[in-house]
């Protein structure tokens, strides 16, 4: 009921400060010491805090099966994952004193969990751990400010009440969010430890959920910087000392915002699946340090952590605030999560290794703190046991099989290998043919269209890689977990090549998702990225479909364009997509793109990666300016 959700402040326009809270205010001096003498003359009592989290788990709620890792140096099988494991591991740090437990966001969709039970499970699972707080992600606005409601209901029960960050998260009166004048999301909580104030702050990335996602329009995702240094100074004002942000909005955003504000100490976040930390010899790229230490506008230390993805991840960082209230020191790690079980190749496939090699394996690992091998929590795993009947049914149908692997990748040359653990992905981020998987996808819209001169796909709708074999229901669920259906429509060749400069510049310009990057089937383009907008595509050719010949694109000439709804809408920054839809010049073909893939495998099974030319990307230079292989 509403009356479980405490009220809380809204970020509101306030007066000017008065002469007397100007003055409590200059007394209060700043995480970063920024206060000028006071600063320099007050002294704190020192204290750590330790901060487990996670994000980005997705509804993947089991483990990753056979997850290749390198381990003393040998190709390895493990499994990688596992929510479950993920509750016994928060439930050791117990005795962990000043511990503070965070979830960064996008606990849902990915699965069939969220598909048949959108958000439930999620929050069952959660609710073994009991997060201090939880701070809401894009996707948990995919299905509407209704189910957003319930998923934070179901975070809410007598054993454990979570609190729902989102400081930027402005919900109208009278919508599911905030029914009555209460909204259900907080903007911050506040943490005592030893005595002293620690104030947690909450942050969606806006742009992201407004277009990628599907909030109510009358939900406002306000500024995120302004927002995090208004609720700071907030909390300031307050004695807070000590300034947590919780964000989600992706670590390249992270490193930015902490520039940009005054006294913030640590930011946990999550949206861009980031693994962090010293992999090297596991086989596995990161993208920085675990924590990553960078200054704040006031030039003290700001450590930032973040998770990777899919429950694979528990991060642990263990932060020290000296005398002056700033960061003397931060440390701890992002560890891969795996279970006790190792496969090794004998010559012809891999098979579980012998007891010796198992017991050596383990001893090894027991002292690297970039792997923890964790059982799972009982009963979080008989929490889940309890749902996997209809989903293991559902999943149990075959529909074909993959002759090869179909990397995951977003934009090509990225930093960290979203397909890593899957053989024959090993170095597909820096190959300029980027997403195999966003490929096949494409090829199965066209496939599906019999109007279509070519299809479009964005490449955060394709969530994983498919590795080489059989390939299930559960496949396809979990490759296109969304309810996107099919849409056609007219396009100049002008109108096109204009759509694809939109999904370029939303993540290069706008500073939006990398979601947005365009694959196609049918259509393909040299594109370089170092050039300004308008100028990064060139040499745009079209297939014939009848004859498979190649020619350029005519910009006069009107082709038809088979895409999924959402970006048909002008969702992810196609706007020149979106001023088409809103005339209504579209046909709803009504075909659910995770059906369309199935039947595509279903009717071309073994499948496999596109012939080379046949690639949207013929050629690749990075925004750095590096031509990619």
């Amino acid at each position: 009921m509403l009356s479980r959700h405490p009220l809380h402040r809204r970020l509101v326009a306030k007066p000017a400060l008065t002469a007397l809270s100007a003055f409590v205010l200059a007394a209060l001096s700043a995480c970063g010491g920024s206060d000028g003498d006071t600063a320099a003359t007050t002294t704190y009592a020192p204290i750590e805090i330790n901060i487990a989290h996670v994000n980005d788990h997705h509804s993947q709620l089991e483990p990753f099966a056979n997850t290749q890792l390198t381990l003393d140096g040998v190709a390895t099988q493990v499994d990688l994952g596992g929510f479950a494991r993920l509750t016994t591991l928060f439930k050791a740090q117990a005795g962990t004193r000043n511990l503070l437990k965070l979830h960064a966001g996008d606990a849902v969709t990915g699965t069939l969990y969220y598909t048949f039970y959108k958000g439930d499970v999620d929050a069952k699972m959660m609710n073994t751990i009991c997060f201090d707080a939880f701070e809401l992600g894009n996707h948990e606005f995919d299905d509407g400010d209704q189910t957003t409601r319930n998923f934070i209901d179901a975070l809410y029960t007598p054993l454990c009440q979570t609190p729902v960050l989102g400081a930027n998260v402005v919900p109208a009166v009278g919508t599911p969010l905030n029914p009555s004048g209460t909204p259900v999301i907080k903007p911050y909580i506040v943490k005592t430890y030893d005595g002293v104030k620690v104030g947690i702050i909450g942050l969606d990335i806006a742009g992201k959920t407004t277009n990628s996602s599907r909030p109510l329009s009358t939900t406002q995702f306000l500024d995120e910087t302004t927002t995090a240094q208004r609720y700071i100074d907030e909390l300031k004002a307050q004695g807070v000392r000590h300034i947590v942000l919780m964000t989600h909005q992706g670590y390249a955003n992270d490193v930015a915002m902490a520039a940009q504000l005054t006294d913030v100490d640590v930011i946990i976040g999550g949206d861009s699946h980031t693994l962090l930390g010293d992999f090297t010899g596991l086989g596995l790229t990161s993208s920085g340090a675990y924590p990553t230490r960078v200054t704040n506008r006031d030039g003290q230390t700001v450590c930032i952590g973040q998770a990777w993805e899919y429950a694979k991840v528990f991060g642990l960082m263990n932060v020290a605030f000296d005398n002056r209230g700033a960061v003397a020191s931060c440390r701890g790690n992002a560890s891969l999560v795996i279970g006790e079980n190792f496969k090794r190749s004998n010559g012809t496939t891999f098979v579980d290794v012998d007891a010796p090699t198992k017991a050596a394996l383990l001893t090894t690992l027991a002292v690297d703190p970039r792997i923890k091998v964790t059982t799972p929590d009982a009963g979080a795993a008989a929490i889940l046991a309890t749902y996997t009947s209809q989903v293991a049914a559902e999943k149990a149908k075959t529909i074909g099989t993959a002759s090869e692997a179909l990397c995951l990748v977003r934009v090509p040359g990225e930093t960290t290998n979203r397909s890593a653990g899957t053989v024959g992905c090993e170095t597909a981020n820096t190959l300029a043919r980027g997403s195999d998987a966003g490929q096949v996808v494409a090829e199965a819209f066209l496939r599906a269209s019999l109007r279509a001169s070519f299809a479009l796909q964005n490449a955060g709708g394709v969530r994983i890689p498919v590795p080489a074999g059989t390939l299930s229901m559960n496949t396809a669920f979990t490759l296109l977990p969304f309810t996107n259906v099919l849409v056609e429509m007219e396009v100049t060749g002008a109108q096109m090549v204009a759509a694809l400069e939109d999904g370029v510049a939303n993540h290069l310009d706008n500073l939006q998702s990398t979601g947005s990057h365009p694959y196609a089937a049918g259509l393909r383009w040299d594109l370089n990225m170092s050039q300004a907008r308008g100028s990064r595509f060139s040499n745009v050719e079209v297939r014939d479909r009848v004859t498979g010949n190649w020619s350029a694109i005519v910009p006069t000439q009107t082709y038809v364009l088979v895409t999924n709804d959402f970006v048909a809408a002008g969702q992810d920054g196609y706007a020149t997509l979106g001023t088409i839809f809103r005339t209504g010049a579209y046909v709803n073909t009504f075909l659910l793109y995770t059906q369309t893939f199935a039947d595509y495998v279903i009717a071309s099974t073994p499948i496999a990666r596109p012939a080379a030319g046949n690639y949207s990307h013929k050629s690749v230079v990075t925004a750095a300016g590096v031509t990619l292989p």
